[in-house]
């Protein structure tokens, strides 16, 4: 597909957000989080949730976070990255559709801060839209991957946006079609002013695909700021079957792109059937966007 680049080594820019949110040179001494509410922390336990161990030196860490090193940062559960002050408002009292748009010029003009959802077609994105949201059919979900054919803005508690893009790889509809999807959702990174980070969302139950790494470098070599969402990470392959566990095919991603990233992009391990992730989604969008705001 000509929307992706081969893989190689990244070149950034300072002044980009991608800088700012992704590749802030990480400082000496971690550094004690301001205090949050325990309303803000509350329902971060999941049973069936597995963990991994994060080094320090693999950890995202939020700009402008006050830190002391007497301190162990807190950190989201299932993920890499520490919480920061500007983590509040992160509940979600409204959710609606506001419209479909086939090109950068066409989505919402107000101003208003967004986050993108992309991923290969049966990665289960609009089933983690629904999930995060607490709506089951604020999304079309499909068992036909290449549902989404539009930038499907989403407008949250009346003032930020979720942003439902098509799914990439195969999907059930003409070539020349999906190379229109690719071409409007190329776009839409390079040009949407408003767009705070994109959310890559990567099936953990299975090994790393190529076209989800090409798709990770090119977010990259485009300084474009990026989350990466591992779904599906309830699903537990049999061991005897040659299977692997999400958290070992999380770990094998990280390691098959940590070469092409001067630091390591945030991550979370979600499961749309049992809602893990939700709250860390949330909390980590919330601090992206206050600081987006403020700065």
């Amino acid at each position: 597909m000509a929307f992706f680049l081969p893989l190689a080594p990244i070149h950034h820019h300072s002044s980009s957000l991608f800088t700012r949110f992704i590749l802030s040179p990480k400082p000496k001494t971690l550094t004690t989080l301001s205090s949050l509410t325990a309303t803000t922390l509350q329902d971060f336990t999941h049973p069936e949730q597995t963990h991994l161990q994060v080094p320090q030196d693999k950890l995202f860490i939020p700009p402008d976070t006050q830190i002391l090193s007497e301190t162990p940062p807190r950190i989201l559960k299932g993920s890499n990255i520490v919480l920061s002050k500007y983590a509040k408002d992160a509940q979600v009292i409204s959710a609606d559709f506001v419209k479909s748009s086939v090109e950068t010029e066409a989505c919402p003009s107000d101003g208003s801060p967004e986050f993108a959802l992309v991923g290969r077609s049966n990665v289960g994105k609009s089933s983690l839209l629904n999930s995060i949201v607490r709506r089951k059919k604020l999304a079309l979900t499909s068992k036909k991957p290449g549902k989404t054919q539009c930038i499907n803005h989403f407008r949250i508690n009346d003032s930020w946006y979720l942003v439902d893009l098509p799914g990439y790889g195969y999907a059930s509809a003409p070539n020349e079609l999906r190379k229109d999807w690719n071409k409007f959702t190329k776009d839409y990174f390079l040009n949407r002013s408003t767009l705070v980070s994109v959310f890559l969302l990567i099936d953990a139950s299975i090994p790393a695909k190529k076209i989800d790494l090409e798709y990770a470098s090119w977010l990259g070599q485009n300084q474009v700021p990026m989350t990466i969402i591992f779904t599906k990470c309830d699903k537990r392959k049999k061991k005897k079957n040659g299977g692997k566990h999400p958290e070992e095919n999380v770990q094998d991603f990280q390691d098959l792109i940590s070469e092409y990233f001067e630091a390591v992009p945030p991550w979370i391990m979600t499961s749309s059937v049992t809602n893990q992730g939700r709250d860390e989604i949330l909390l980590h969008m919330a601090q992206l966007r206050n600081y987006w705001l403020k700065h």
